[in-house]
């Protein structure tokens, strides 16, 4: 029985279900495909995910492969809840999802979700699958193999899998080039900056954005404030991402250094505590604090709240902080996901090549899964290969094929120069 907040909502939720799915034509043509093949058949899928409309075409795209689904939300404030009802209402999911739920609704919702005894796991952050280790192991034995969908999610089960506690391959679909490039890159990039300007509606041109994490995410974010005219300054620990975004032309500096001068700070790192006490203590009056890592960790709220005064709600998804001495600093959305909880996400044609990627592997694992060991598994690479493909075909885009001389030559090494 699904938990949701307002079945009534489903009609709207149908509608921009739809109108994302204009924006997804890998995603569809993959829809079809499994419409016909049905490679999913007799197979339960259990999903934490975010509950979106770009989610919702996938969920309908593993029922149209035969599989019966069951979704709670990877993110509470991320959930739309006309989403949730028209995936129950109309699409016939279960789904375990409220917009705005507490710690325990979360972890209650991921626990319905695997009551239905699940095949196959989707996961965005590895806490249904931590779960299913800690909490659920009489689940284990029918849990043939999992995906999971965010950086933040691999390096917990890499970490799982050296420790020699994972019980069931699970594919990194977050690894695959089409998911770092496009859904990290440029999606990260730009619906961060989307969440932020939502929230504040503060002008970025002039502005010092300090970015935590130079990876495909924080690339994406640098490339994008400095199109709007931002000074764009890069903290990193990774001696060659640092080089990387110092000749790219970034200013990279330790964050204690940054901190007194940044206008707006953002995180995208996978780990804890990367804007703590002593940074806070230094910032300047106004400065605006976004987390687009995967958990609330990366910004020390606890520490803000320390140090602050008083609290305020100055817009939707602002919290101002008044420290002792007068200076404001405005944390976004909780410190949890700005681009969801602010604003909606990536857009509808980056999440369908990520959301592509998840259904074929979905379609691979169904059998493949016999093969795997209990480890981390790559996306085969004709996968990846495959949805670039289908996308340059939606947008009308040819590239060459290589001659039989060509192939010949990639594949010798007898010829020379």
């Amino acid at each position: 029985m699904s938990d949701i907040a307002d079945v009534s909502l489903a009609y709207e939720g149908v509608k921009r279900i739809e109108w994302a799915d204009r924006a997804m034509p890998v995603l569809r043509q993959i829809r079809e495909r499994f419409a016909a093949e049905r490679p999913l058949d007799g197979l339960r899928v259990a999903a934490c995910m975010h509950v979106t409309t770009e989610t919702a075409n996938l969920i309908r795209t593993l029922q149209a492969g035969g599989a019966s689904v069951a979704l709670a939300a990877s993110n509470p404030l991320s959930t739309q809840d006309d989403t949730a009802a028209a995936l129950v209402q109309e699409y016939g999911a279960e789904v375990f999802a409220r917009s705005g739920t507490d710690r325990e609704g979360y972890y209650r919702h991921i626990h319905q979700a695997l009551e239905t005894g699940p095949d196959l796991v989707l996961d965005d952050g590895c806490d249904l699958v931590n779960t299913l280790h800690s909490e659920r192991t009489d689940l284990l034995g029918t849990v043939k193999a999992g995906c999971e969908e965010t950086t933040t999610g691999v390096i917990r089960l890499h970490q799982m899998a050296r420790e020699g506690v994972l019980r069931f391959p699970v594919v990194a679909v977050n690894d695959t080039d089409t998911k770092h490039m496009f859904d990290n890159r440029y999606g990260t990039g730009q619906s961060t900056l989307d969440g932020i300007v939502r929230a504040t509606n503060t002008l970025l041109a002039g502005k010092t954005i300090v970015i935590a994490g130079f990876g495909y995410c924080g690339r994406g974010l640098a490339e994008r404030a400095r199109g709007l005219g931002a000074r764009v300054v890069v903290t990193e620990i990774d001696p060659v991402k640092a080089l990387d975004a110092a000749l790219q032309g970034f200013a990279v500096q330790p964050m204690a250094e940054a901190a007194p001068d940044g206008d707006v700070f953002i995180t995208v790192t996978g780990n804890r505590d990367v804007i703590a006490a002593e940074h806070l203590r230094v910032m300047k009056d106004g400065a605006i604090l976004a987390n687009s890592g995967h958990f609330d960790i990366e910004i020390d709220v606890r520490a803000l709240a320390g140090l602050a005064v008083e609290v305020h709600r100055v817009r939707p998804q602002a919290d101002e902080y008044v420290l002792a001495d007068g200076r404001r600093l405005v944390l976004l959305a909780e410190g949890r996901l700005v681009n969801l909880a602010a604003a909606e996400g990536h857009p509808a044609a980056v999440m369908d090549m990520s959301f592509a990627d998840q259904a074929l592997t979905c379609a691979w694992l169904a059998t493949a899964h016999e093969t795997l060991e209990p480890a981390v598994h790559e996306v085969p690479k004709e996968i990846d290969t495959e949805v670039a493909r289908l996308k340059l075909a939606s947008m009308s885009i040819a590239i060459d094929t290589l001659t039989a001389d060509q192939e010949d030559y990639l594949h010798s090494w007898r010829l020379g120069s």
